[in-house]
């Protein structure tokens, strides 16, 4: 019962090398997809902030930072039309150095609300 063969052994050890890599690649994309999520949420929350504060009449400069503050290295956009101010940024997120991933968002707002 206790007999172990001697073709057998190390094999655990093998089986874990080839497995590892993959549960760390799995590890890393899923962490990746997590904080890609979380910035798209940010960068969505700042143009939103951002079309309000142009809608109220503030200038490019404040709708700016105020992007450019909760998403650093943001671009941002203005644009208007009838009555709406839209803004729309854009930024890259990397995973791990190796995967580049381009955000985007757009939101608009009455121009002269309150």
């Amino acid at each position: 019962m206790g007999a172990v063969r001697c073709g057998e052994r190390g094999s655990v050890a093998a089986e874990l090398a080839l497995a590892l890599p993959a549960v760390m690649l799995a590890l890393l994309l899923g962490a990746g997809a997590l904080g890609a999520a979380s910035r798209q949420v940010a960068l969505q929350d700042a143009t939103a902030d951002a079309a309000r504060l142009l809608g109220r009449g503030e200038d490019e400069g404040a709708a700016a930072r105020a992007v450019t503050s909760a998403v650093p290295g943001a671009g941002m956009l203005t644009s208007s039309s009838g009555d709406l101010v839209c803004v729309s940024a854009q930024t890259d997120f990397e995973v791990g150095g190796l995967i580049r991933i381009g955000l985007q968002s757009s939101s608009c707002a009455l121009a002269g609300g309150l």
